[in-house]
């Protein structure tokens, strides 16, 4: 079972212009609006990839209703708890050329009471065969120690972490050890305090220490250029997909449910990866924050190159 908590969900509001002109007007193409968040995004794809999850965190409002009919309308289970407050509204403005410019509001704040009435909800659906996908900022209110705690939480139930967060959010995930992280190239710069553009055997050194807190593996997506994945036994580099994209915007979130798909599947560790990069590649070419098609991400796969390092 895959668990995704999403503690600062959203209406992804993406536009579509010719050019940012800043302090001018702005013409406006096209208007797609998306049930969005890091872990509902997450749901959505495992859902087109044809797996099941409950999709937990905080709603409020008009925008938490919307949030949680939609998902219930695509047909994923969900579990959240009701917060004072509207659900906030991020808007992504793509530009023609490919330039995406993000407008996230911060959310509504959750109450000491309301965050132990998710974590209540999560003890009860942690067990061995439980995958939790914590993924996403946070709102005012929470801790930024959080993802620490529920790891701790769930791991003595025997279940499992899948990671994606950046920050203080990753920085203390880190002593919990969760079982698989997900970081981009900028986030393990930063948390490594590099003020350069780390090299490829760097990433790859800074990837085998977090394999050291104790996770069993490392996904380190490097945008355009691919990605690089690490286990205890294997090191492959993932080349980039030629595909045209319009955004990138969800990519990294569709990498996580490929992950998380391919544990709850036990798929091998090569075709989990080959899913992950299908799956991230074609989330590119969608508009909004819609999860690709499952036929498209089948024909990206076959393109997958998996290089041992």
């Amino acid at each position: 079972m895959i668990v995704t908590v999403t503690m600062n969900p959203a209406i992804d509001k993406t536009v579509d212009i010719d050019r940012l002109e800043r302090g001018d007007l702005n013409r406006i193409k096209r208007v797609e609006l998306d049930a969005g968040g890091k872990g509902i995004n997450v749901s959505k794809t495992i859902k087109e990839l044809g797996g099941e999850s409950i999709a937990t965190g905080f709603v409020g409002g008009t925008s938490g209703t919307i949030i949680k009919q939609v998902l219930a309308d695509q047909g994923i289970q969900t579990d959240f708890v009701e917060v004072k407050g509207e659900t906030r509204t991020n808007l992504k403005v793509v530009e023609e050329a490919g330039e995406v410019t993000e407008l996230n509001e911060p959310g509504p704040e959750v109450s000491e009471e309301q965050l132990e009435d998710l974590l209540k909800r999560l003890d009860g659906y942690a067990k061995p065969d439980t995958l939790f996908v914590l993924a996403g900022s946070i709102p005012a209110g929470i801790p930024t120690d959080i993802y620490r705690r529920i790891t701790e939480q769930v791991h003595g139930k025997g279940a499992k972490v899948l990671l994606d967060a950046d920050g203080p959010l990753f920085s203390e995930s880190l002593k919990a050890a969760p079982d698989m992280l997900k970081p981009n190239r900028s986030e393990l710069e930063r948390h490594y305090q590099l003020d350069y553009r780390a090299s490829e055997q760097e990433l790859v050194s800074m990837g085998e220490k977090l394999l050291d807190h104790g996770a069993v593996m490392a996904a380190i997506s490097l945008g355009q250029m691919g990605a690089i994945f690490l286990t205890k036994e294997k090191r492959y580099r993932c080349p980039g997909l030629r595909v045209k994209a319009h955004s990138t915007v969800g990519a990294g979130d569709a990498l996580v449910a490929a992950m998380a798909y391919g544990w709850n599947e036990k798929l091998p560790i090569e075709t989990c990866i080959r899913l992950c990069m299908g799956a991230s590649a074609g989330a590119v070419t969608s508009i909004g924050t819609k999860p690709p098609k499952r036929s498209l991400v089948d024909e990206l796969v076959k393109q997958v190159q998996l290089l041992e390092i």
